[in-house]
């Protein structure tokens, strides 16, 4: 049998840093407490003008390869699970080919909002144990939605920040990826996301002027508080369940980090420990698609992840899309 492992993991963090204090005097009124009180956010890095996102691709991906000992040269695909890609068309993820000189890597790109990390995980990994082709893949998670903020906004501009993740997958005869499950409740669609810019609402001044003259998240209508609570432990259930495994055997759950009380009331569900679900929107902000590999990345560093432990993901993002995987680690 040939099975997906994940060999190293990466990051990037970007340097310009806005902390809660900062919001206040932006907003002109208090959000911070509110924020750490309800959401558990402290502070939120944003990229540089200078800086795409496939730059912030390029840099996670280069410390994941650093670490597994792999050159550019050497992938066989290069997969960018992003909404807020360098451009429309073409691909962001021939962008970060060029800039790292993968020259024998097929690229695309996958949009299922935040749950795009989590989705191209299970389709390269699927990947590689289907086709002896595919020795190593780069699949990367970046979020570069500052960009599509309005800063007057406190709904979207308190929450969202910048940042990339990364894993460089290869072939082993040891099952890594065990198995993953996909799910959506597309009647949400229309709830949370960038709606100006596609051939729905093409960007034109005048559409540009509902969005103070650029294309911008919005939160346009609520969906169910409790959704995420009562949705990951559905496919949480149906994975270890189809695994032969249980709750127990989990040694990490990493989620979607858009807001700590919702992952505090999922563990509680799951009647687990939160030391087993390690966070990072406190220091990050939420990076969305970003979010699960930066932060396995940093529970990885801080020795959370060990050799043999079952590392779980959840990921929710607009659509509502939801994608969750299990992986025994063996890096």
């Amino acid at each position: 049998m040939r099975y997906a492992q994940i060999l190293s993991t990466g990051r990037y963090v970007p340097e310009k840093v806005i902390t809660n204090g900062d919001m206040d005097r932006l907003l002109g009124e208090p959000v911070g407490d509110w924020l750490v009180q309800n959401v558990g956010i402290r502070e939120r890095h944003v990229m540089a003008e200078d800086q795409a996102t496939s730059d912030l691709c390029v840099a996670a991906a280069r410390q994941a390869l650093e670490r597994a000992g792999t050159s550019p040269a050497e992938l066989d695909l290069v997969i960018v699970a992003t909404d807020t890609p360098d451009y429309l068309s073409p691909a962001t993820s021939s962008v970060v080919q060029a800039k790292l000189g993968a020259v024998n890597a097929g690229t695309y790109d996958l949009n299922c909002a935040c749950a795009g990390w989590v989705t191209a995980l299970d389709v390269a990994s699927k990947t590689i144990a289907a086709d002896e082709s595919y020795k190593r893949v780069l699949v990367l998670g970046a979020y570069g939605m500052t960009r599509y903020v309005n800063w007057k906004d406190k709904k979207t501009c308190t929450l969202f920040a910048d940042g990339a993740g990364a894993v460089v997958l290869g072939a082993g005869d040891k099952p890594g990826f065990m198995g993953a499950r996909l799910l959506a409740n597309g009647e949400y669609h229309d709830a949370l996301g960038i709606y100006t810019g596609g051939t729905s609402r093409p960007a034109t001044a005048e559409t540009l002027a509902l969005t103070g003259g650029k294309p911008a998240v919005q939160f346009v209508r609520k969906f169910p508080s409790t959704f995420n609570t009562e949705r990951w432990p559905q496919l949480l259930d149906i994975l270890l369940k189809r695994a032969g495994l249980e709750l127990k055997d989990v040694s990490q759950f990493v989620f979607t980090q858009l807001n700590l009380r919702t992952i505090e009331a999922t563990m509680k569900v799951l009647g687990q420990p939160m030391e087993k679900a390690h966070y990072t929107m406190d220091k990050w902000g939420y990076t969305g698609s970003a979010c699960i590999p930066m932060t396995l990345d940093d529970a990885v560093l801080q020795g959370k992840v060990r050799r043999g432990d079952l590392v779980a993901f959840c990921a929710s993002g607009g659509g509502l899309s939801m994608a969750s995987a299990l992986y025994r680690w063996t890096a």
